[in-house]
């Protein structure tokens, strides 16, 4: 039986709109009707841009019939998570607050997207403020994983992810500071790449254009798809330097060779924690993939593995202390609780603690870079256990420490601003298991091919029929 056009990636529908094969209008009502028949059992798109996706639509079946020269995303519609300026629609935060607060211009991830001819669809689903990777919203509720309604979708990136496996959407865009692009691909069975930190431009109006230092440092925007040739396609599009950034940078990305091979490490089972039988399987099958396609895999742990964790903590738990008088203000109780647990196990620290602790995290990135010169690509987990019941983060001070420890894997990634893809690996209790692949700064393609030899080997596993019960 033919495939259904929200069934497609989104390169694929971008070819089939340049060549004539159906148009932009087809695909964007394929995804609209899409939406209408599952949207209400995963609450994962919150604000329908119908009305607006039509007349662009409109617009780019009659570019294609003048000939012009269309983008790499021409006529493809695609989802913008609710923390990412879109001009004209408010950027919420997941807040009853940020409700009217209106962009008065797009990101500079949705321009880029724009400009290569992709349509904005609508806006998906995050915890408040991003701060959970579980997504529940104070203003529009919780996001279900479409795989089984009663786990997380993951977070904070929760919305995109929900809605891209179960076919409402065939690309979108989100952000990570803790794995909120990584951690609903391993929850919902996609794909996504947090990139380099600066490689793609991050500017925002709300809650300020100015950046905390630990924004600065560790939060990157991204792209998520179902298509590893998705993502490498949408990391073209949206990256490189922007001037209302000025940490981005016009980088020169590494890619593989063709026939290369490279020595890879494996790490099934993460230090600082334990990790299910079922996801340390679905890693060492992965790491089986790349073997017989021709790389040296071995087992083997970067240099200070738990020390970069804990020194992820000393970046991000600072700003709770300093913010919470404002944060007490406007978010959710699941919001506040889930803080208020964090600095019962975190105490404050002093202003040289703070100096010794971004001290040590240069030494870390230095030690990683020197260790990747040997092993040019990590594979390990993304979560250590397959995708957690929901509100289990916010159960108690043991579920809270349980829920660091699960996602333990992806904080490197963002202490250190290295690029991490995600890729359906496996299986776990009946759920995805996603598989990371992570190398040095600046080998995001590289990153991607890998990622995509295990894509080959093991296939997509969505878009697929979200479970109502």
């Amino acid at each position: 039986m033919a495939e259904e056009l929200w069934q497609h990636s989104a390169l694929e529908l971008a070819a089939g709109i340049r060549e004539g094969s159906f148009s932009s209008r087809d695909v964007v009502d394929a995804h609209l009707t899409r939406i209408e028949q599952v949207n209400e059992h995963v609450n994962a798109i919150v604000q329908v841009l119908s009305e607006d996706a039509r007349r662009d639509a409109d617009a780019a079946d009659a570019a294609v019939s003048r000939g012009d020269t269309l983008g790499t995303f021409h006529g493809v519609p695609f989802t913008i998570k609710t923390n990412i300026d879109v001009e004209g629609q408010p950027t919420t935060n997941g807040l009853p607050i940020f409700a009217d607060a209106i962009a008065p211009s797009d990101a500079p991830v949705v321009e880029r997207m724009k400009a290569a001819g992709a349509i904005p669809l609508g806006r998906t689903n995050m915890p408040d403020m991003g701060l959970r990777v579980h997504t529940d919203s104070s203003l529009f509720g919780r996001t279900k994983n479409p795989w089984s309604p009663e786990r997380t979708a993951g977070g904070s990136s929760g919305g995109e992810g929900a809605a891209i496996a179960s076919g409402m959407s065939p690309l979108g865009l989100g952000n990570d500071i803790g794995g909120s692009l990584r951690n609903p691909a391993h929850a919902c069975g996609i794909t996504s790449l947090m990139p380099t930190k600066g490689v793609v431009p991050d500017a925002d109006t709300y809650p300020t254009p100015d950046h905390s230092l630990t924004s600065q440092l560790m939060l990157n925007q991204g792209v998520m798809a179902r298509r590893v040739k998705d993502l490498r396609a949408g990391l073209h599009t949206v990256a490189g330097f922007h001037p209302r950034d000025p940490l981005s940078v016009p980088a020169r990305l590494e890619d593989l060779t063709p026939g290369q091979t490279l020595r890879i490490a494996v790490m099934p089972e993460p230090p600082g924690g334990s990790t299910h039988s079922g996801v340390a399987a679905a890693v060492r099958s992965s790491a089986d993939i790349l073997s017989d396609a021709g790389h040296d895999v071995v087992e083997a742990t970067p240099p200070d593995y738990e020390l970069s964790l804990l020194l992820w903590c000393m970046m991000l738990f600072p700003d709770f202390y300093d913010l919470k008088d404002q944060l007490d203000m406007v978010m959710g109780e699941g919001g506040l609780k889930l803080i208020d647990l964090a600095l019962s196990q975190f105490p404050q620290m002093t202003s040289f603690e703070t100096y010794l602790a971004h001290q040590a995290r240069n030494g870390v990135g230095r030690t990683w870079q020197l260790w990747f010169q040997e092993y040019p690509i990590l594979l390990s987990p993304t979560w250590t256990q397959p995708a957690f019941e929901k509100d289990f983060d916010i159960a108690g001070e043991q579920e809270a420490m349980a829920t660091l420890e699960l996602f333990r894997p992806v904080l490197p990634g963002n202490l250190l601003g290295l690029p991490c893809a995600v890729v359906p690996g496996g299986m776990a209790d009946g759920l995805p298991v996603g598989v990371q692949v992570i190398g040095p700064r600046f080998s995001d393609l590289k990153v991607l091919s890998i990622a995509e030899e295990i894509e080959n080997g093991y296939g997509p596993i969505t878009p697929i029929e979200p479970r109502t019960s």
